[in-house]
């Protein structure tokens, strides 16, 4: 029955296919130039905007849209503002007034000693690169990593951990000569797509203090799971307990080959998406189970059952997580359901019908010819009730599964799973 149902249910599951779209009619950025997958991706993700059908990737960033570009990748656009202007240049008929104070309250881009914000001011490679190396998380750089640049010696001093940093995590922009810096140089539309999009790839390197609200979606995968809660933000989607997730054996399975401790992997079949669109787990995404016991079937037709314990998701991208789940049954196991069970003593009291049919026709023949029909309705039913008997005394089934044949299981612990990185 088990099996039954989840073909059913595995036709319902709510799944959409993410796929990275750039975006269209970006009038000078050619399709050879140099940051075009970047820039289509911050355009397309409305981190930076066109002008007409313009992006001007060779214009200077200026802070405030350096700031109005942060604020959107880290899903703080949104912040309340909740400290006073302290800026000289700036007032509430500034231009992105609202941001530049978002910023200074979260830490992003400071205003400068003379206490002003100079918003309309270019923005510094260095200074970008510094902002970033701010907001990512702490590590212990080996600052000789600069010497494989050329122009290492013109980093300002204040600079040479920030560089450390953000090239150890692969955050910063190095073009057109990939072994220089230039850190005094003005950061251009283009450079700044490409830090930003780089930083967008990997937010989960970004202080969570940074990070904009946990909003909270839900899965339907089934109505009786005894939860559907999935807490999003731009660092990961955490699976609350008691989700329940649909997966599919990656190959056949035959509980008589397996014993306690063997290793079992599943997959998820198609992406696993929240109802709201939020792409959880993607396609292919691996379940690694271990075995914790396997009962083999015994008599009185009770059948094989086996206690899986999934322990570990394995990403596409080959990134661990850890997973605590069990088939979602009464007892935790999986086993030939009544369905499996029905067609076995059916084919029981078929095999015993047509036995007593031979053995009726066979006892009426040789006595009498005619009563060839007296002997086939005597026969049938006892054999049948004897193949019948038969099938509820005899041993069980054992547990079988086809490769791609998909069972249901319940998280037992809450599960951390960063978020997807297929929009890049």
């Amino acid at each position: 029955m088990n099996k039954f149902i989840s073909g059913l249910m595995i036709l319902g599951l709510l799944s959409l296919t993410a796929a990275p779209s750039f975006a269209a009619n970006i009038a000078d950025v050619g399709e050879n130039y140099w940051a075009n997958k970047e820039i289509n991706i911050v355009v397309d993700n409305d981190i930076m905007t066109l002008k007409g059908k313009q992006f001007n990737p060779e214009g200077d960033m200026t802070r405030v849209e350096f700031v109005n570009a942060l604020l959107k990748v880290l899903s703080n656009e949104n912040l309340n503002v909740n400290i006073e202007n302290k800026f000289s240049d700036v007032t509430k008929a500034t231009k992105n007034y609202e941001n530049i104070l978002r910023s200074q309250q979260l830490g992003l881009v400071y205003g400068y000693p003379d206490g002003t914000f100079q918003p309309e001011r270019t923005v510094l490679r260095s200074e970008a690169q510094s902002v970033i190396s701010h907001i990512t998380k702490d590590m212990n750089a080996d600052k000789s990593i600069l010497n494989q640049f050329k122009d290492a010696n013109t980093v300002p001093a204040w600079a040479t951990n920030v560089y450390a940093k953000t090239i150890n995590y692969g955050i910063y922009v190095n073009y057109p000569d990939s072994r220089e810096l230039r850190p005094n140089d003005k950061l251009s539309r283009a450079e700044a797509a490409v830090l930003l999009a780089r930083l967008k790839d990997k937010l989960d390197l970004v202080k969570q203090e940074y990070i904009g609200a946990t909003t909270v979606e839900h899965l339907a995968v089934t109505k009786k799971a005894p939860n559907n809660e999935v807490k999003v933000n731009n660092v990961e989607r955490v699976i609350s307990e008691g989700n329940v997730l649909a997966v599919a054996f990656e190959d056949k399975f035959k509980s008589e080959e397996h014993q306690a401790g063997d290793i079992v992997t599943f997959v998820a079949p198609e992406d696993i998406n929240t109802q709201e669109g939020t792409l959880v787990l993607p396609a292919g995404t691996k379940f690694v189970a271990q075995l914790n016991e396997v009962r083999d079937p015994k008599w009185f037709n009770k059948n094989a059952r086996v206690y899986p314990q999934l322990t570990q998701i394995v990403l596409p991208s080959g990134e661990q997580v850890a997973f605590n789940a069990k088939p979602f049954t009464k007892d935790n196991s999986l086993k030939e359901g009544p369905w499996m069970t029905a067609g076995k003593l059916a084919l029981c009291t078929v095999s015993g019908a047509a036995v007593g049919t031979g053995a009726g026709v066979g006892f009426a023949f040789i006595p009498d010819p005619t009563k060839i029909g007296t002997g086939i309705a005597i026969g049938a039913p006892v054999g049948a009730a004897v193949g019948l008997a038969t099938g509820l005394v005899t041993k069980g089934l054992q547990y079988h599964a086809k490769s791609g044949e998909v069972v249901y299981v319940i998280l037992l612990d809450d599960a951390s799973v960063p978020a997807t990185k297929a929009a890049l």
